[in-house]
């Protein structure tokens, strides 16, 4: 089975490679990071660089598409190359997915109308204004529709889990798991907003801000 992973500039780098590791131990899943073009994609820092190995025309008909999120997402959402492809290659799917604000590339294609999603706490607000329905939940799944989104960044981490468990059995979910030692235990619980204090969130706007 195929997956592919779009690339585009200025993407969160561990909403990509955080399900590229769960996928890729798994041996009948082949993970590709397709792109409108071959080459380095910078990720939204600028100093970290990810290569896009097929073009949008080489992968026309991916098994599983997982779309990462980023500041990125806010250039390509009015259309374009990775949307076209989205829209045609989600006919054929048996899983299209995102991580963080991917869904919002997922919204934007119309294949999130009426549905429940999740992305980013920071951008839950554009979700509904792209016809999605937005909600707090880490991981959410429509399976008759093929859809799966989740939370920010990490969370990715988890829906891939969830996806290897769909796509081969709960053991190799769990055997994934295993390898790469998914066993969080973070020092703080502070993992979202309603979890920390205003001094915190104050720190987590300037260094927004200080983002290139």
């Amino acid at each position: 089975m195929q997956v592919a992973i779009p690339l585009f500039p200025r993407l969160t780098a561990l909403d990509a490679i955080g399900p590229y590791e769960v996928l890729q131990q798994v041996p009948s899943l082949d993970v590709v990071f397709a792109g409108e073009a071959r080459g380095e994609v910078r990720t939204e820092s600028g100093r970290l660089g990810l290569t896009v190995d097929a073009t949008f025309d080489e992968v026309p008909a991916p098994d599983v598409i997982v779309v990462p999120g980023g500041i990125g997402t806010r250039a390509v959402l009015d259309g374009g190359p990775l949307l076209d492809w989205l829209r045609r290659a989600h006919e054929g799917t048996r899983f299209t997915t995102s991580v963080c604000s991917g869904s919002l590339i997922l919204a934007a294609a119309g294949l999130l109308a009426g549905l429940t999603a999740t992305t980013h706490w920071s951008v839950l607000d554009y979700l509904d204004k792209l016809g999605a329905v937005p909600v707090t939940q880490r991981v959410v799944e429509h399976l008759p529709e093929r859809i799966i989104t989740a939370a920010g960044v990490s969370a990715g981490i988890d829906m891939a889990i969830r996806l290897v468990e769909l796509l081969v059995d709960d053991v190799a979910a769990q055997a994934a798991q295993v390898y790469i030692e998914y066993d969080p235990q973070p020092p703080f619980d502070a993992g979202h907003p309603s979890k920390v204090s205003a001094e915190v969130m104050d720190r987590v706007r300037a260094y927004a801000e200080s983002q290139p």
